[in-house]
């Protein structure tokens, strides 16, 4: 799943260390979630589009696997 945390973080100037404060979650789930290596529980995904005042839909892209 693809998402756009790294820019909306950047344009926000939010640290990852930050951002993973307002989330509850390490440093390291923020890096593998930009990194494209996790996949955010809908909980997590639903506090990190609040973050940025956003939908989910907005934060994060899905597509289907073939």
């Amino acid at each position: 799943m693809k998402n756009k945390i790294r820019e909306l973080r950047k344009e926000r100037k939010i640290t990852q260390e930050e951002l993973a404060d307002f989330c509850n979650v390490t440093r390291q789930t923020i890096i593998s979630l930009e990194n494209g290596k996790y996949n955010p529980s809908i909980f997590l995904a639903y506090r990190i589009a609040k973050i940025f005042n956003m939908t989910i839909e907005q934060v994060f892209i899905f597509e289907e696997e073939e």
